[in-house]
């Protein structure tokens, strides 16, 4: 009975999302903690960076090769996304009654921010990446140059860990 542990697999869909959500929540971190330009450091604000990658990795899985694992690869994603929402809340102490509410508001904001994000993964001067941190309110009010210089250190740590081998 015990062997059964030890034969379990993963499928290569879920080893892909593992390794790709843990770089997202790593890389999202540091991001978090490295820049000064966010309005506050919290929960909200790091939701809305580890949203913003992991939009960037739905949409840069979408172009892969292979198309049917790698939509396999992004339900993985999601759904690690969810687990580890409702398993942040818990910490923050939300109680079991009302965890499902919070839950479904997070991954609401979350659809509601894809449905938002451009098009172009190449946020460097895209206009519509700069409306997008304004509707977000992310970050500090700027001047519009300021938030080129904002879109480009986005642009650059997405590139950056992408080109890093995931």
């Amino acid at each position: 009975m015990i062997l059964q542990y030890f034969k379990k697999k993963e499928n290569k869909e879920q080893i892909i999302a593992n390794n790709q959500y843990k770089k997202i929540l790593n890389e999202s971190k540091s991001f978090l903690n490295d820049n000064n330009f966010f309005n506050t450091k919290d929960f909200n604000t790091s939701f809305e960076i580890i949203s913003i990658f992991l939009i960037m990795f739905i949409r840069k899985n979408l172009l892969e090769d292979d198309r049917s694992l790698y939509l396999k690869v992004n339900e993985d994603l999601i759904s690690l996304f969810i687990s580890d929402l409702d398993e942040s809340l818990r910490d923050k102490g939300i109680g079991d009654m009302s965890l499902g509410k919070y839950v479904k508001s997070y991954v609401k904001k979350f659809y509601f921010r894809i449905t938002k994000f451009p098009i172009d993964n190449n946020l460097y001067k895209n206009e519509s990446f700069k409306e997008y941190l304004k509707t977000v309110n992310l970050i500090k009010n700027l001047e519009n140059d300021e938030y080129y210089k904002v879109s480009r250190v986005f642009h650059d740590k997405f590139s950056d860990f992408i080109n890093s081998n995931i």
